[in-house]
Order: structure tokens, then sequence, then C-alpha cells
């Protein structure tokens, strides 16, 4: 972009998107925490969510296996299964892409 009097370029300052945010681990959840997301998620009838919820929290799945998830892992044929086999995928170091 350039200034419409001088004619020369103008830089816009960019500002980072985590600037002042806490970034790298995160603690874990608390106990208390895990319940009251569970009785929220009752409360307002969110059944889907409870369970996802519940399975990431039981499992210690991360979140992008826990998405990754169908109905047919769960419930083939209609039937729900009393154990589940899911297979973590490999956290892909960006280094790694190029």
């Amino acid at each position: 972009m350039q200034d419409q009097e001088s004619g020369t370029p103008t830089i816009r300052k960019r500002v980072p998107w985590n600037k002042g945010k806490l970034t790298g681990a995160k603690p874990p959840l608390r106990p208390k925490h895990v319940w009251s997301i569970r009785t929220k998620l009752q409360i307002e009838g969110r059944v889907r969510d409870l369970a996802m919820f519940n399975l990431a929290i039981d499992s210690k799945l991360r979140g992008c296996d826990v998405v990754a998830i169908t109905v047919d892992d769960i419930a083939a044929g209609g039937y729900t299964a009393d154990r589940a086999t899911v297979r973590q995928k490999k956290t892909v170091d960006r280094s790694d892409l190029n």
C-alpha cells in the first residue's frame, strides 16, 4: 500500500495474535472443573457434547483423536461396544514438513 500524497509505501505494524496470552502447555483440568463442565452439559441437555467430553476425559486422548472417532468406532452394526480401540495419530512437527 502506498501513501496517496507522497507515493512512498506505508508499513503496517502487525500485532501477534497471541500477544499477552499464555502460551505453551496448559495445566490439566482439576476434578472440580471436570464435574462442573459435566453438570453444565447435562443441564443444557447437550448429550453429544457430554458423551464426547466423557470420552476425552476417560480415554486421555488428544482432541484431534476424539473428533476423528465415528459412530461405527463405538457402535458397529447398531450394538454398543464394551471396549473400543483407537489408535492415536502421530503428532507432526512443523519443521518436518519442510
